[in-house]
């Protein structure tokens, strides 16, 4: 199964400085991996034709936030949803007390303090999001919103960086998209006679 990496995206319509979907396909051209369809509060049939089109825009790496796929294989529960059977992959919203099953990764948040969520913390810090995660595979959520910041959480081992105010207030989301993303595949710095493994 493959897991979310690099930027993830995740859609907030309220936030978007334009419309939804073209906002995405930015990102998306820009460098973004994933899609993660939040978007809860819609009507089920509208919510469905909205998973469709992303779908158009990022086949393969669209997420659906809950626990129905939307026609897709691909869910992230929140840290209260029941666990899900049949879908190809799962992905949890953890704080590291809730009980995990079979998760294929999880989301920890904040990482930063944010703009989107403001006090909503302590921030865990990239060392923080790291020891909690232990040998999960992690996203980074939480004011990854600059370079340096996603630089950062992948130095600490995320496997990605999920990223909402930043690309959805951006004038320009496939710029920023493309900035975060070439950060996050930089290899961090190693020190001189240091080898990589």
């Amino acid at each position: 199964m493959v897991t979310p990496s690099g930027v993830v995206v995740l859609t907030d319509r309220r936030l978007a400085a334009g419309p939804l979907v073209p906002l995405v396909q930015a990102a998306v051209r820009g460098g973004a991996s994933w899609v993660v369809l939040r978007e809860r509060d819609l009507p089920y049939a509208e919510r469905a034709a909205l998973a469709s089109e992303l779908r158009a825009v990022a086949p393969g790496r669209v997420i659906v936030a809950g626990a129905d796929p939307l026609g897709g294989d691909a869910v992230h529960l929140s840290s209260t949803d029941p666990a899900v059977d049949g879908v190809g992959l799962v992905g949890r919203s953890w704080h590291g007390t809730e009980p995990l099953s079979d998760e294929d990764y999880v989301t920890l948040s904040p990482i930063f303090p944010t703009v989107t969520k403001p006090g909503y913390g302590p921030p865990l810090g990239v060392s923080g999001a790291a020891r909690l995660a232990g040998s999960r595979p992690w996203l980074a959520l939480g004011g990854v919103d600059s370079p340096d910041r996603a630089a950062a959480c992948r130095a600490a081992g995320a496997a990605g960086v999920a990223v909402l105010g930043a690309i959805m207030r951006a004038d320009d989301p496939g710029r920023v998209a493309g900035a975060l993303a070439e950060a996050f595949s930089v290899p961090p710095f190693l020190p001189a006679g240091a080898v990589r493994s």
